[in-house]
């Protein structure tokens, strides 16, 4: 058998349909549907049971998958170590962001790093931090920013940088002439959050974790964004939280709102995550070295407190 079978193998065990798998290998159906069967032949198995729609694995099938994965990326290894020896930086790579984090930190680096590295074709899609962490277990991504510690055994995390919460206060709050603000001050029925699935939701409700979120508000938000929030608290309808970086392309009059908490600052862990097979590793290198030059003149906080993204109920 060959790593391309193998390979083959692992696109219909993907989208469990032989015509679909052939177009995301660019070749034909019945070159794939010939080079699967080759290998079930030598193995005289049943790698798929094509009776059922879609195509399952066989019990045997789900076993071989797994080795496939494990052979594919230790061939892909092989070829990142050549490419390192030979100094090259190159190929496609696809990273992960996620929402909270991609409209204010990747037009800060994206620039630099295609100009420092322009033979990286870089594929970039903003996911959730669930979508992220199964799509880097499946292959389907290579890297993704996102805040951590995100405490699963398969990945690492290297840190890029602490960055800090703020609180976004209308004028008209009792908290409004506070220079600097605690913990303790925040009212959690009144502060204006993400929708589900934002880490940084979590993160607020794990800084708050002495109080109970009630539903006794006269409304019910459903929302992925920031500029969202901070209308409806000028509106008079709460307080909003935000990222510190966030905060630096507010207008003017938006900013004089803004109050920092009292040191150690809550804040959130932001990190390049990869599986631990650490494939394309000279990338990722360059992506980290890329950022943590953009970043160390916009962040330059150090007494903080790491809110963990991970929802806790």
């Amino acid at each position: 058998m060959t790593i391309t079978q193998l390979q083959y193998v692992l696109a219909v065990a993907e989208h469990k349909n032989f015509t679909l798998a052939a177009e995301k290998c660019f070749v034909t159906q019945p070159t794939l549907s010939m080079q699967i069967q080759k290998i079930e032949e030598e193995l005289k198995i049943q790698i798929f049971d094509r009776t059922k729609k879609p195509i399952q694995l066989t019990d045997i099938g789900q076993k071989i998958v797994t080795q496939a994965k494990n052979i594919v990326n230790e061939a892909n290894r092989i070829k990142d170590i050549v490419e390192q020896q030979k100094g090259f930086v190159g190929g496609e790579f696809r990273l992960g962001i996620i929402p909270t984090i991609m409209p204010t930190l990747l037009p800060m680096f994206l620039g630099n790093f295609i100009k420092k590295y322009p033979k990286v074709k870089l594929i970039i899609e903003e996911l959730n931090t669930d979508e992220i962490i199964l799509r880097l277990k499946n292959g389907k991504l290579d890297a993704a920013i996102a805040a951590t510690p995100l405490m699963e055994e398969k990945l690492k995390e290297i840190v890029l940088y602490y960055e800090p919460f703020v609180a976004y206060i209308p004028e008209n709050h009792k908290m409004a002439n506070k220079t600097e603000i605690e913990v303790s001050d925040l009212n959690l029925d009144e502060i204006l959050l993400l929708q589900d699935g934002h880490c940084f939701r979590d993160g607020i409700l794990n800084l708050c974790k002495n109080q109970d979120l009630t539903s006794d508000n006269s409304f019910q938000l459903q929302s992925g964004s920031f500029e969202t929030l901070i209308r409806l608290a000028d509106e008079g309808l709460g307080t909003t939280l935000l990222p510190f970086l966030h905060t630096l392309d507010l207008r003017e009059k938006d900013r004089a709102k803004l109050h920092h908490f009292k040191e150690p600052k809550p804040a959130r862990e932001v990190s390049l995550i990869f599986p631990k097979t650490e494939l394309k590793i000279h990338i990722i290198e360059a992506l980290r070295q890329t950022i943590a030059g953009v970043i160390k003149g916009a962040i330059v906080f150090h007494n903080v407190e790491i809110i963990s993204p991970i929802s806790k109920k």
